[in-house]
């Protein structure tokens, strides 16, 4: 049963005149409003966790307008991200089961064969379509009609790209290394004289580890063993370090820190973004 709501109507105080010059300042805003207006009315959101659907699905995700064709009736339904037995959720309005029957009988959707089909509760296609249409795609109902599917008006999410190899590697090596603190070095042992490396075997600068602590920001002080030749070492200018749960930090003397795992025999730095930096403790 359909409700109707009635609105008390009063006669508003008629507005005072504005003067024209007000007028004219405020017509460029009102025009650039209602050219704005069209773009903002086909505007989408996106069902949430689009993002996340696999490659084949997302690029259907989001609103479409259904019809008989042939028809005069036709109702928006979207294509959710959320999973439901046999695929995807399928949501339209109440008034969708009266324009379009066969909907009173779909709860999911899905692709097959790159193109989308609507479900029932027991996962039999109500709906198959694979004829591609301009826009849209064509297809036949259970009931044995021809429906169509539109996306014009709707936003479509783009075709999720997969990362290149270079893409997956720079990611890998943007995350911090585990380390394991029961196999990595005792600190008892750290303190002594290092080379340090921007190749492996091609020592730049040395630097001492002391056991002596820092009186500022905790941890021990370091220093440069002799001359260093390389500027962004220099630049960074090491003061101490500290080790935690297997990691040796180096603590430059604005106070920004370097992380460096054990590994094959000595330091590396971790994450290995940016200039690569090895220690190797000498003998």
């Amino acid at each position: 049963m359909e409700e109707s709501l009635s609105i008390a109507r009063t006669t508003p105080p008629r507005p005072m005149a504005r003067p024209a010059s007000s007028c004219r300042r405020l017509l460029p805003a009102v025009l650039l409003l209602a050219g704005a207006l069209p773009a903002l009315a086909q505007t989408r959101v996106l069902p949430a966790g689009s993002e996340q659907l696999p490659a084949q699905l997302r690029p259907y995700a989001g609103a479409w307008d259904i019809e008989r064709i042939g028809a005069p009736r036709r109702c928006t339904v979207t294509l959710g991200a959320e999973t439901v037995p046999h695929g995807r959720q399928l949501r339209f309005p109440a008034t969708c089961r009266r324009a379009l029957p066969i909907l009173a009988e779909v709860t999911a959707w899905t692709v097959v064969d790159g193109a989308p089909r609507l479900l029932d509760a027991a996962g039999k296609v109500v709906i198959a379509f694979g004829e591609a249409a301009s826009p849209g795609r064509r297809g036949k109902g259970s009931d044995g009609a021809a429906y169509g599917l539109d996306p014009a008006g709707h936003v479509r999410a783009a075709p999720r790209r997969e990362p290149s190899a270079a893409e997956r590697a720079a990611t890998a090596a943007s995350r911090p290394t585990p380390v394991d603190p029961a196999t990595a070095p005792d600190r008892d042992s750290l303190p002594g004289v290092y080379a340090m490396m921007r190749q492996r075997g091609r020592e730049a600068c040395r630097l001492r580890l002391t056991a002596e602590p820092r009186k500022a920001a905790g941890g021990a002080l370091v220093q440069f063993e002799g001359p260093c030749t390389d500027t962004g070492l220099t630049i960074f200018d090491p003061v101490g370090w500290r080790y935690l749960d297997g990691r040796l930090a180096l603590i430059a003397r604005r106070g920004h820190t370097v992380e460096l795992v054990f590994e094959d025999g000595g330091w590396r730095k971790d994450p290995a973004v940016g200039a690569p930096l090895m220690l190797r403790k000498l003998p």
